[in-house]
């Protein structure tokens, strides 16, 4: 009897050590490429698609909330593919661009480059991969995004933002740092982003900006710039009525 309890104990304990390795495993799987792809080339992809998500979104009837919060906001964070992986444990990453307003230049700035994700336990049914944006409607929104890592939820206040024909500003909760909004194949806020670390990508930083370059040097300083940008950050003039 003591031989069955000490062996079902061993088989529990590799169950939960490999469980944790698995997450582990599948957060890193979603945050790094699988080959060494040429990063600038990556990244111009990823602002552009950042891009076209945000032009996808205010065109959306059921994201209007964002529509209309985005002229509130300090900075905006698109994530063109968020995916979450299901078995036993349930896993998210993807990478995201980054847009801050400066008050005192008188612009919008960026992009600066990041990846998000989350582990989480418990089962899960099916994956999903889901277009992600959130507004940092406080200058601690815009700040907590400028260090290396920030766990949402934790280091900063987050809040889903309303969705659906019906929704609107007014029921959103404009006293939190930042808002979430996300789409997956036409289902509206069905990810938690509440837990999710949102992590600095200093190596595609460098290789967009041509140098080694920080988030600070990029949304704050402003003291660089790339020409493949300006799309993106006419997208967010028009959306937010600043120019």
């Amino acid at each position: 009897m003591k031989t069955e309890k000490r062996l079902t104990g061993v088989r529990s304990a590799r169950l939960v050590s490999t469980t944790i390795s698995l997450a582990i495993a599948m957060v890193s799987a979603f945050s790094v490429p699988a080959f060494a792809a040429d990063p600038g080339m990556e990244t111009a992809q990823l602002v552009d698609k950042a891009r076209f998500t945000l032009e996808s979104f205010l065109a959306d009837s059921n994201m209007a909330v964002f529509n209309d919060l985005i002229r509130q906001a300090r900075g905006v964070f698109i994530a063109p593919q968020v995916l979450k992986g299901a078995f036993i444990v349930g896993a998210s990453g993807g990478s995201g661009v980054f847009v801050a307003w400066s008050g005192k230049a008188g612009r919008w700035a960026g992009p600066a480059f990041y990846t998000i994700g989350e582990a989480s336990f418990g089962l899960q049914i099916g994956g999903q991969a889901s277009e992600v944006g959130l507004l940092a409607m406080t200058e601690r929104g815009v700040k907590s995004l400028l260090s290396n890592s920030v766990k949402l939820g934790a280091d900063v206040g987050i809040a889903a933002g309303p969705v659906g024909a019906g929704a609107s500003a007014a029921t959103a909760n404009l006293s939190v740092d930042i808002l979430s909004f996300s789409r997956a194949k036409g289902l509206y806020g069905g990810i938690s982003l509440d837990g999710a670390v949102v992590a600095i990508r200093n190596a595609w930083n460098e290789a967009y900006y041509g140098r080694k370059i920080d988030p600070t040097d990029i949304l704050i300083l402003q003291n660089v710039s790339n020409p493949q940008a300006a799309p993106l950050i006419q997208a967010v003039e028009k959306a937010s009525g600043k120019k």
